[in-house]
């Protein structure tokens, strides 16, 4: 993973937004997104990291992995298997999981004798529900509820929830966040992101368009 830090790497897209691409993500961007990445999760050296998510996206590499490799924290890889994860998280301190994964492991029947107290689960990828949410936080997880791209972040907008919260969306929408890391504009609903966690120097149209209420950012579906 050293060489990520010195030489960049390329991620492939998920294809959940289009058709599958592969973007460079330069030493700069990467530095200044593990900072962001740390920050917002509490990672230090003392963390325990478990990835399950593939290393060839933003979200498995970026989001906790490499952060945590650079300052020495303990990581532990593995292919993502539910049962496998309710097993194990309580020797962890991290984890990071999309909607699907997360859906996933509260269908397990050790779910609801878990406790995850003390540990943090960051979601994203796709929308996260307040379902997914308040089924962590009801299990003592801290839940940040994340958004980002291949492009940006992939910690860049998000929300974090400590036990003891009750998340709820506004209408019909989903979550983004309240919490900023990167300059954000709304162009006809449509989101724009700007900063030094951005693959691009110019302001990034996402495609997603979002509605904003009292500070925070609601995802209302992608642009045709």
């Amino acid at each position: 993973m050293i060489e990520y830090l010195k030489r960049g790497t390329e991620l492939c897209t998920s294809g959940t937004t289009g058709r599958p691409k592969q973007i460079y993500q330069d030493p700069y961007k990467i530095k200044h997104s593990n900072f962001i990445a740390r920050k917002v999760q509490g990672i230090t050296k003392r963390s325990r990291i478990l990835t399950v998510c593939s290393l060839k996206h933003a979200g498995g590499l970026l989001a906790q992995t490499l952060p945590a490799y650079e300052v020495g924290a303990s990581v532990t890889i593995e292919p993502y298997n539910p049962y496998s994860w309710v097993q194990k998280i309580t020797d962890y301190t991290h984890s990071h999981l999309t909607p699907r994964m997360a859906e996933a492991i509260i269908r397990t029947k050790t779910f609801k004798k878990l406790d995850l107290s003390g540990i943090t689960i960051m979601c994203g990828s796709d929308p996260v529900h307040e379902y997914e949410i308040n089924s962590f936080i009801e299990q003592g997880a801290t839940f940040i509820a994340n958004w980002g791209m291949t492009e940006i972040g992939p910690v860049a907008i998000n929300k974090t929830y400590k036990p003891g919260d009750v998340a709820e969306n506004y209408k019909e929408y989903t979550i983004l966040g309240d919490t900023f890391h990167c300059d954000y504009k709304i162009v006809d609903s449509e989101l724009h992101v700007k900063g030094a966690i951005c693959v691009y120097p110019e302001w990034f149209a996402t495609g997603d368009l979002v509605h904003e209420e009292s500070g925070t950012l609601y995802y209302i579906g992608r642009k045709d």
